[in-house]
C-alpha cells in the first residue's frame, strides 16, 4: 500500500534517468530484463514461504522480520554473480513486513522496540519485496498462525471453512486482485480496473481500504507515475493512463470489513524511502551521517532503520530528514480492533504473449466459504475463467498442427 505522493514525485527521477541512459532497454522487450524480473519473481516466492513457516506461536514478528530481509540476501547474493564488469546491486526492495490482526500495513519493529508476538489464529499480513538489478518483484499475503507454521494447500478432513465476513473480505481481496491481474493489459485503462475491482467489493459486502494504490514498477522504482487508486474519495486525483505492453505492475489490494479508515497509533515507523529528486543542507550531524549511509546502502529502495549500523543515530536523524523531505516515511496504520483486514500484492508483467502473473501465494482450497449470494457479475466471472497468458496455448496448436500434418 503505496502513497501516491511517492508517484508523483519519481515522475521527475524517471524522466531523468531515461535522458542519461538513452541507450539501454529497460522494458520487458529486452529478454536480459525479463529474466532478471523473473528471478526477483522466484526469490520473493520462496521467501514468502520460508516467512510463512516462521510464523508460529510465540514467535515474535521482529525474528521474523530479520531473517526474512536475511534471507533475501543469500538469495540473492547467490544469483548474478559479477566475474567481470559491473556489480549487479540486488537484495531487499521491500523489508519484510508482518502486520498482525486489525494492523493494515508496514509493521516492521525495531530491535529496541517490543515486538508482538505471535499467538495462534492471529491474521497476518506479510509483505516483502526484491530486486536484481534494479527489477523489483513484490509480494503480500494474507493468512493465519497455525500450530506447526505455514499455509496448508487445502482445508484437511476435521477442519472448519471459515464462513462470515471474515471469510468475505479474503474472498473479495484475492478475487478483485485476480480480476486486476486480468484487466492490466495493453490497451485498458487505470479506472477500468479500479471499478472492477470496487464492483468486487460491493459484490461481497466488504470496503476498501483507504490509501490503497497500485504501481506501476520501473528499474530502481518501485512507486511509478502510472497508479491505480482503489476509493475515489481520496483528495489526490489520478489522471486517466493507458496500459502499455512492456509495461510491470504491483497488483495491490486491501479489503476490510471496517469503514477502511486507517490510522496511526503507537507503533513506530520504520520503514522509509529516499525522495531522489530532494536535496538539503542537514544541519545535525547525526542527521548527515545517517543520510549519508542511507545513499549508500538504499539509495532508491524502501528501507528499514535496522539497516542501519547504529540504531540510536538512525532515530535522530530520520526526524530532520522526513522533515526536509529527503525521506518518505511508510507508518504503521491500523484499522478499528474489531475489524477484520485481507491483503493481497503480485507482481504482473505485461509480456508479449499475454499478462504474466510472476508472484503470489494463493488461498488454501476450502479454507474460506463466502454465501452463494456473494458472487461478482457474469462479466467478471467470465473474465477469472480466463487463463493468464496464451503463449502455453499457442505453442500447443503449432504442436498439434504439426502432428495432424505427419
Amino acid at each position: 500500500i503505496y502513497s501516491i505522493k511517492l508517484a508523483e514525485d519519481m515522475s521527475e527521477f524517471e524522466e531523468k534517468a531515461v535522458e542519461e541512459t538513452p541507450e539501454e532497454d529497460t522494458s520487458l522487450a529486452n529478454s536480459d530484463v525479463t529474466t532478471k524480473y523473473q528471478e526477483a519473481a522466484k526469490i520473493a516466492n520462496a521467501t514468502m514461504l520460508e516467512v510463512m513457516a516462521m510464523c508460529v506461536p510465540d514467535a515474535r514478528v521482529l525474528d521474523i522480520c530479520v531473517a526474512g530481509d536475511a534471507a533475501i540476501m543469500e538469495k540473492t547474493s547467490l544469483i548474478f554473480r559479477s566475474k567481470k564488469g559491473a556489480k549487479v546491486e540486488k537484495g531487499v526492495a521491500f523489508p519484510v513486513c508482518l502486520s498482525v490482526n486489525n494492523c493494515v500495513c508496514h509493521y516492521s519493529p525495531l530491535a529496541s522496540d517490543e515486538s508482538t508476538v505471535l499467538a495462534l489464529g492471529d491474521l497476518v499480513k506479510l509483505d516483502l519485496g526484491v530486486h536484481v538489478d534494479g527489477y523489483i518483484a513484490v509480494a503480500a499475503h494474507t493468512f493465519r498462525v497455525t500450530a506447526t507454521g505455514g499455509q496448508l494447500a487445502a482445508l484437511e478432513e476435521g477442519q472448519e471453512s471459515v464462513t462470515g465476513p471474515a471469510a468475505d473480505v479474503m474472498n473479495a481481496a484475492y478475487t478483485a486482485a485476480e480480476v486486476a491481474a486480468r484487466m492490466i493489459k495493453p490497451g485498458n485503462t487505470n479506472k477500468q480496473v479500479a471499478e472492477a475491482v470496487k464492483s468486487v467489493a460491493e459484490a461481497f459486502g466488504v470496503t476498501t481500504m483507504a490509501g490503497t494504490v497500485m504501481h506501476q514498477m520501473k528499474r530502481f522504482v518501485i512507486d511509478a507515475s502510472k497508479v491505480i487508486i482503489l476509493r475515489d474519495d481520496s483528495d489526490k486525483k489520478v489522471d486517466t493512463c493507458t496500459f502499455e505492453a512492456g509495461e510491470v505492475y504491483a497488483v495491490d489490494v486491501c479489503f476490510t470489513t471496517g469503514e477502511g479508515k486507517p490510522r496511526e497509533e503507537n507503533a513506530r515507523t520504520t520503514l522509509f524511502k529516499r525522495n531522489v529528486d530532494k536535496s538539503y543542507s542537514l544541519r545535525m550531524k547525526a542527521s548527515r551521517a545517517f543520510f549519508s549511509e542511507v545513499q549508500k546502502s538504499a539509495p532508491t529502495m524502501p528501507f528499514t532503520l535496522r539497516t542501519v549500523e547504529d540504531e540510536r543515530q538512525a532515530k535522530l536523524g530520520v526526524r530532520e530528514c522526513v522533515q526536509h523531505e529527503l525521506l518518505t516515511p511508510y507508518p504503521v496504520l491500523f484499522e478499528r480492533p474489531d475489524t477484520v483486514v485481507a491483503h493481497v500484492k503480485f507482481t504482473v508483467l505485461l509480456l508479449p504473449s499475454g499478462t504474466a502473473k510472476v508472484t503470489g501465494v494463493e488461498l488454501p482450497a476450502g479454507m474460506y466459504v463466502s454465501d452463494a449470494d456473494k458472487v461478482v457479475s457474469e462479466e467478471l466471472q467470465a473474465l477469472l475463467a480466463e487463463e493468464m497468458g496464451s503463449k502455453k496455448k499457442k505453442k500447443n496448436k503449432k504442436k498439434k498442427a504439426a502432428s495432424e500434418k505427419a
